[in-house]
């Protein structure tokens, strides 16, 4: 801070505070400020030195007029707004992308858009240029916000891989399929033969890789696949306890079943508790996500882990790449299996 002429309340430092400082032009401090580009190393030590010395805080707007930037990034959830207060997961993978971004000093603006008519508008805002590249989370087939996002050339990086998009916009997933597998082949070999599942919605990346896992293991296994045995879900906690309820009615000699969320999974053990039915005794339940979910069940469920910390960090890296230039890319991360207290 500096003091005003009459000694009174002090102003914020300004750009030619950080060069008198630094002992530089304001030229200089503007290039570091900027990129760093055509500044010796020297001077850029300098300048950041004097920065941390003054306080000084970049305005954001008066960059923006000249880099064309608005330096901010969109967390766009095209789901209702409950889901993002009900499903650990997105809060999870909201904080590691803020985290991720504070390194670089650039904000994270939350979008919530899970009607049409908010889908629209969010579009509009983004595509007006008021963010500069786009973190989409949960698409669903169909929704039309990726591919006008991609129409329109704004960078985009989507959270898992987006269903008929996959080779047009860059996307940092966990290996679904893989995730599946390893929790339908754990669940076989604790000697159970009547697996069924309650999928995630079959409109989304997701849904469709984890029930694809999931019906490659059986017939791996030499197991008829049964329909009776596959009901759907859409993530939700009162999804996963009303599929459980279906599946029961359908298949009552079900001894396991492979939940395509942690969410879902704890509804289903409610609805196995209803029905008298013992965990892991009687009915094994795995769950996948290795959310804050998966500890509060009772009993803790055994569960695939999505390495969210990593997920977020790629997908910040691969959205900055892209706004710096780069072509789109797509990376798929391992999975884990977590064994607890429910197989």
């Amino acid at each position: 801070m500096t003091v005003n002429a009459t000694g009174g309340r002090r102003r914020p430092p300004t750009i030619h505070d950080v060069a008198r400082e630094a002992g530089v032009s304001r030229g200089t401090v503007s290039r570091v400020l900027n990129g760093g580009h055509y500044v010796s190393p020297a001077a850029q030590e300098a300048v950041n030195a004097a920065i941390r010395r003054t306080g000084y805080v970049v305005n954001r707007h008066a960059r923006s007029l000249i880099t064309g930037r608005s330096d901010s990034i969109g967390f766009l959830l095209t789901e209702p707004q409950e889901r993002f207060f009900e499903d650990p997961n997105f809060n999870v993978l909201l904080r590691g992308c803020t985290q991720a971004l504070a390194a670089h000093d650039i904000p994270l603006l939350l979008m919530l858009a899970g009607t049409e008519d908010e889908r629209r508008r969010i579009t509009r805002y983004i595509t007006a240029g008021h963010v500069d590249g786009v973190l989409l989370v949960s698409s669903h087939s169909g929704d039309p916000v990726a591919e006008q996002l991609r129409e329109a050339g704004v960078p985009l990086v989507a959270c898992g891989k987006p269903i008929g998009l996959a080779s047009k916009v860059s996307y940092v997933a966990a290996d679904d399929r893989d995730g599946a597998r390893d929790m339908v082949r754990h669940l076989l070999s604790l000697g159970r033969r009547r697996v069924g599942t309650v999928t995630g919605p079959l409109d989304t990346p997701g849904g469709v890789e984890r029930l694809a896992g999931y019906q490659e293991v059986l017939a791996e296994a030499g197991l008829e696949f049964d329909e009776r045995l596959v009901v759907s879900g859409d993530y939700s906690r009162a999804s996963g306890e009303a599929g459980a309820e279906r599946l029961l009615a359908r298949a009552p000699d079900v001894d396991a079943v492979f939940v395509a969320s942690d969410l879902m999974a704890q509804g289903v053990l409610t609805a196995l508790h209803r029905a008298g039915r013992r965990v892991p005794q009687d009915v094994a339940v795995g769950g996948f996500d290795d959310s804050p979910a998966a500890v509060a069940a009772g009993p803790e469920l055994t569960t695939i882990r999505q390495p969210w910390d990593r997920i977020s960090s790629e997908m910040v890296r691969v959205l900055l790449a892209q706004i710096g230039g780069e072509d789109p890319a797509a990376v798929i991360l391992p999975t884990e299996l977590v064994k607890r207290e429910s197989t």
